[in-house]
């Protein structure tokens, strides 16, 4: 249930949570460095009859999208995630529903819990590697879904 407060919370208190993944059925829980595209957007249908005196459509809504989710990480050597991604890469995609909990400043309570459902990994993409550069090795793997929700 979302804690109400004055203050708007911070947006890097987060914890990302996938349980059963990949061939081995391990869980994907942890942080994260940043988690991105938790949108919906429903389409506009417009409709008009043509002996309608108003020269403006109705409009009406159309189908409701979801956007893919990306989740970034510095590279730990775990391997949940890509055996998750390479069971898709061999046609056998395994649709899981995770959450994503926002949390106080503490990290002792969940605040907010966006729940995605049927989840499956459609990129991944490897650290940039560079020899002058200071950097952490980060990996991003992209999710598509067939739903996003808030819980109560």
């Amino acid at each position: 249930m979302p804690v109400i407060r004055d203050d708007p919370y911070a947006a890097f208190n987060f914890q990302v949570e996938f349980p059963d993944v990949g061939i081995d059925g391990a869980s994907v829980r942890g942080g994260f460095t940043s988690v991105d595209g938790l949108s919906i957007e429903q389409e506009v249908i417009e409709y008009r009859n043509g002996n309608e005196r108003s020269l403006s459509p109705r409009k009406l809504p159309g189908l409701v999208k979801f956007s893919n989710i990306s989740l970034k990480r510095g590279v730990i050597g775990d391997l949940t995630l890509w055996n998750w991604v390479r069971q898709s890469l061999q046609g056998k995609p395994q649709k899981v529903s995770g959450r994503i909990h926002l949390l106080n400043e503490a990290h002792d309570e969940i605040v907010m819990t966006w729940r995605v459902r049927n989840a499956w990994p459609i990129k991944f993409s490897g650290p940039a590697l560079d020899g002058a550069a200071s950097a952490i090795a980060v990996e991003e793997i992209v999710l598509a879904h067939e739903g996003l929700e808030i819980e109560d």
